[in-house]
């Protein structure tokens, strides 16, 4: 990517390698507890918390190209399992590594302009902008990666009932009994009927069944 508008090193998620110097082989560990940006996650699927606490554990090696960055992020994200709809947490910890290289710079150490033919082939690149760099994108893209896209609160959860919506889960013995859509009609007559009716309409069922079965041969 292009150089970005001067960073400010009070951002959270910039860091300062000015200390790590441009040494190749230099190292620095860094820790540090942030809170969540905005939409860190899968949106409306499952994500971290706008301002939850994300742990940040960071290894900054310096090599000829810039500076090495490989690390870990860890957090709890929340979401709605895919086959209940219950909330759910789940705690996410994701490595990364990513190369933040140094602009180009003339013989003096001054950053030279880019060439218009490398403008392509920046469009993949992080760089460091006066000892600075900024990991929100590398970090939203690890976090990302490591999430389920289809998360559940249980690998053995059994969803909701299609007819009712009762937690499976919670009754697996739960059922409905199934009814004939052809008699349907009639359980329901029958139900709106008094006990005398009721007693009728079995005399006759006999002679109805007998009747259909005449019909049928």
């Amino acid at each position: 990517m292009a150089l970005n508008a001067r960073l400010d090193h009070r951002k959270p998620l910039v860091f300062d390698t000015h200390e790590l110097g441009r040494r190749p082989g230099a190292l620095q560990r860094l820790t540090r507890e942030i809170d969540a940006p905005k939409d860190l996650g899968i949106a409306g699927v499952v994500g971290v918390p706008e301002g939850a606490p994300v742990e940040l554990e960071l290894r900054l090696e310096s090599v000829m190209e810039g500076v090495l960055v490989t690390g870990t992020v860890r957090a709890l994200a929340e979401g709605e399992c895919v086959r209940c709809l219950e909330p759910l947490e789940l705690e996410l910890e994701a490595d990364f590594q990513e190369m933040f290289s140094y602009p180009d710079a003339d013989d003096r150490g001054r950053v030279k302009a880019e060439p218009a033919d490398d403008a392509e082939e920046d469009e993949d690149r992080l760089f460091i902008e006066d000892g600075l760099f900024d990991l929100e994108a590398v970090l939203r893209d690890a976090v990302v990666l490591a999430l389920p896209m289809q998360p559940v609160c249980q690998d053995d959860c059994l969803g909701l009932c299609s007819e009712c919506g009762a937690r499976l889960t919670d009754d697996p013995d739960h059922h409905h009994d199934a009814v004939d859509i052809r008699w349907a009609a009639l359980q329901g007559l029958a139900g709106s009927l008094e006990p005398g009716e009721k007693d009728e309409m079995s005399d006759d069922a006999p002679r109805s069944a007998h009747v259909d079965e005449k019909q049928e041969k």
